[in-house]
C-alpha cells in the first residue's frame, strides 16, 4: 500500500498529564487517546522503493520506535527479517492488534539497551530521532553506531529544521551531520512527497553507511 497526503483536518488537542517523551507514559497517554498526528497510517512509498532496491543486500531490519508498524508489517509479509520495538505498551498493543498473525516481530523495549537477536543490516528510521528531545541526539548516534557494523546502513526519514518544541523535534541539516558523520558516511540523500501534515515540506530520506 503507498499513502498519499492526508488532508489537513483541524485537531483539538486534548489535555495530557505527561509531557515528558523520555518516558513510556508520554506516548501510552497518546496512544491510549488516538491522539497520534505523527501517524501516516500506510507505508511511504520512499519506504518501499529503497526496501525493493536493496532487497537482495539487506536482510536483517530493526525499526525503533515503530508506532503502529506499518513498515514492519509490509517487510514482515514480504518475508524480511525483522524486528520493530517501541518502549510504549500501548504502541505495541497497537502495533501487534495490527499485524496479527505477524505480531511477533513487535517487542517492548528501550532502543538505548535493546540487543537484537540478529546482525543488523539496515536500521530504518521514520520519526524516531525527532521523538527525541534534542539533548538526546548524540545518545541516539552513539547507540545506532554501536548497533551496525562497519558497511550496515541507517536510512529513512529525517525531518529537517529546527523547531521551537516537540515533538517531533526538528534538527538543522549541518547539525544532523555533526551527530552523524563521526560514524556514518551519507551515501544519498533526497526529497519526498507524500509526507502528512506535521512533516511536510521538511521531511528528507538519507542514506548512512557506517563506517570501519
Amino acid at each position: 500500500m503507498i499513502d498519499t497526503p492526508k488532508p489537513h483536518v483541524p485537531i483539538d488537542v486534548p489535555a495530557f498529564n505527561t509531557r515528558d517523551p523520555n518516558s513510556p507514559d508520554f506516548w501510552d497517554e497518546r496512544f491510549n487517546r488516538q491522539y497520534t498526528p505523527w501517524d501516516q497510517a500506510g507505508v511511504p512509498q520512499a519506504f518501499q522503493v529503497f526496501a525493493t532496491d536493496n532487497r537482495d543486500t539487506l536482510k536483517n531490519v530493526l525499526i525503533p520506535g515503530c508506532g503502529a508498524a506499518y513498515e514492519a508489517l509490509w517487510l514482515a509479509r514480504e518475508a524480511w527479517s525483522v524486528k520493530a520495538i517501541d518502549f510504549s505498551p500501548s504502541a505495541v498493543a497497537t502495533a501487534r492488534e495490527q499485524l496479527g498473525e505477524h505480531a511477533q516481530v513487535v517487542e517492548q523495549a528501550d532502543f538505548f539497551a535493546y540487543q537484537p537477536p540478529f546482525d543488523i543490516d539496515w536500521i530504518y528510521e521514520r520519526a524516531f530521532l525527532c521523538a527525541l528531545p534534542p539533548e538526546r541526539g548524540p545518545e541516539y548516534a552513539s547507540r545506532m553506531a554501536t548497533l551496525l557494523r562497519p558497511g550496515a546502513l541507517l536510512a529513512g526519514f529525517y525531518f529537517i529544521g529546527a523547531t521551537p518544541k516537540g515533538p517531533p523535534f526538528g534538527i538543522e541539516r549541518d547539525a544532523l551531520d555533526a551527530l552523524l558523520t563521526p560514524y556514518f558516511e551519507q551515501v544519498e540523500e533526497h526529497p519526498v512527497s507524500g509526507s502528512i501534515n506535521v512533516f511536510a515540506g521538511r521531511e528528507r530520506w538519507i542514506t548512512w553507511r557506517r563506517r570501519p
